[in-house]
């Protein structure tokens, strides 16, 4: 399933292609982990009348159609499963996925570090040989592209394996997703390689691995500057060479602090919205903020279900 290209001028462009794409593939059925307050519960109504997921909620069933009536939101037509409390719902959610009840893990009104005890849990956890990651998907106001910043939540100082599967986590989405062979930049402070920033040392290291074929499905460069890595201007007087330079997809940053900052400077003082989707598990999570506005939620399903799609899909292809 390609994305088709929307004008990016027009508001919501770049996450409005991602949901019309979603919504020509069949609805994930998503389970939604303590989805107690409104903001939660209306983001899945949303995504689900939209035809993008399918979803079963589990928590407090009381607390929940409590919730729901408060609030006029008819969840009269979802399969309900009974935890008395948040922790408990997010260790039934993940018993839910072992038990292929479900294609999607999304979080509701729970904490965030809550929903993740579970999911990487020895022994009974969504665990992976791949190293769990989150991606913020951007829609930022006036720029051309979508945009990935990885990690930004999940990760706080990752070494250069970690980052190795960060990267290849947020390729894989993308390419996965519909939107082509991205090209990845690799951030720091600068973009010349110096031992007094080691962040230049392990980007350097990530690219040659990139060379090798450790990390694939994209053009992997770095370091960069972050308006080196965006803006095309910014590459030419600095003399960088580069088909990533000036316009990058994906944005590599160097640890949690550094990602969080940019996602939420993009998102308050450019209007960006930010969808947000953890990977490397058994299944794809849908991770949201009560911050987050409805459409941000909707893309957030949009592009899980895109990626839960494709997987099924490639299952299907190796069965054949």
């Amino acid at each position: 399933m390609s994305v088709q290209p929307i004008e990016a001028s027009q508001p919501h462009a770049k996450y409005d292609r991602l949901i019309a794409a979603a919504k020509n593939v069949p609805p994930a059925v998503t389970l939604v982990a303590h989805p107690c307050d409104e903001s939660s519960l209306r983001g899945v109504k949303e995504a689900a009348d939209a035809g993008i997921i399918k979803p079963t909620l589990v928590g407090p069933t009381a607390k929940i159609k409590a919730t729901a009536a408060k609030h006029g939101i008819d969840i009269s037509g979802y399969e309900l499963v009974d935890a008395p409390h948040s922790e408990a719902a997010a260790a039934k959610a993940v018993e839910l996925i072992h038990a292929a009840k479900g294609e999607l893990l999304m979080k509701g009104s729970l904490h965030t570090d809550e929903l993740m005890r579970s999911v990487t849990a020895k022994g009974t956890g969504l665990r992976t040989e791949r190293r769990i990651s989150h991606v913020f998907v951007m829609d930022v106001p006036g720029h051309p592209d979508t945009l990935f910043i990885t990690d930004a939540a999940i990760n706080i100082f990752p070494d250069l394996d970690c980052k190795r599967d960060i990267i290849q986590n947020a390729i894989d989405l993308f390419t996965q997703v519909g939107l082509g062979t991205p090209r990845v930049a690799i951030l720091s402070a600068v973009e010349t390689v110096t031992s007094k920033i080691p962040s230049t040392i392990e980007a350097a290291a990530l690219c040659k691995m990139a060379d090798r074929g450790q990390i694939t499905g994209g053009v992997v460069d770095g370091p960069f500057a972050f308006d080196n890595a965006i803006d095309k201007e910014a590459a030419r007087i600095k003399g960088i060479k580069s088909p990533v330079a000036g316009q990058a997809q994906i944005l590599v940053v160097p640890d949690l602090e550094a990602g969080n900052m940019l996602a939420k400077n993009l998102s308050f003082l450019a209007k960006a919205d930010s969808a947000g989707i953890v990977l490397g598990a058994r299944v794809p999570i849908i991770l949201t903020s009560r911050a987050d506005s409805l459409r941000a939620r909707m893309a957030s399903c949009a592009v899980a279900v895109l990626y839960a799609d494709a997987r099924r899909r490639a299952q299907v292809a190796s069965a054949a």
